[in-house]
């Protein structure tokens, strides 16, 4: 009698397994075109079994997202021993080597939400408030104070930056040093923004004054 050798995989392993599938998905195709019948043709099982883990397409789409999200955060973890501006680099050349090594995975979740459901955006946008966090913190540290407008201006950069890599880190040649050379210039550019005095007003200040 032959013995069947295959490994019984635990519920917990199965669903592990079939949102890793969903995470490679990625790497070549938008997250839309991700479906309960694509995933089950690639994994060998049926539809039920998707619908019975997650629900719905889009309860698929939210946990592929979160890992993919999960994944990019874990490999683009400051170091924390690292002075605040070398911390900034070194983070910042992760962010590119992760994007040209997971180019269609970072696409997806930086564009191709866009028309997910709202659970899908906020995963998203809990990368991004996170990312947001970790520039805030370099300049803290620098001792640039904590003013609503600094939060606003630095969560605006990570809209920016993620904008910058896809247009410069996605199939193109550019040497990955120039792009974290520019991102580095681009959030100590928007911080030294805050520190301006706006001209027109002190222009306006000293007519007054005559």
């Amino acid at each position: 009698m032959e013995t069947d050798r295959r490994t019984r995989l635990t519920p917990d392993e199965r669903r592990a397994q079939l949102v890793a599938l969903g995470v490679a998905f990625l790497a070549d195709n938008p997250l839309d075109q991700l479906s309960i019948e694509e995933l089950s043709a690639r994994a060998s099982v049926s539809r039920g079994l998707l619908f019975h883990y997650f629900g719905s397409k889009q309860g698929l789409h939210r946990e592929v997202v979160r890992t993919a999200r999960d994944s990019m955060l874990h490999a683009t973890e400051p170091i924390a021993g690292l002075p605040p501006l070398d911390r900034l680099h070194d983070t910042l050349a992760r962010i590119v080597a992760f994007v040209r090594e997971h180019s269609g995975t970072f696409y997806s979740l930086v564009r191709g939400v866009a028309s997910g459901d709202t659970e899908v955006r906020a995963v998203v946008e809990e990368a991004r408030g996170e990312q947001a966090e970790r520039v805030i913190a370099v300049f803290l540290e620098l001792g640039v104070p904590d003013t609503p407008l600094l939060r606003i201006a630095l969560r605006s950069w990570v809209a920016f930056a993620e904008e910058a890599l896809v247009e410069s880190a996605v199939g193109t040649d550019l040497p990955s040093p120039q792009i974290v050379g520019f991102l580095e210039r681009s959030a100590r550019g928007v911080v030294d923004a805050l520190e301006q005095p706006d001209e027109r007003a002190v222009g306006e200040g000293a007519v007054g004054e005559g």
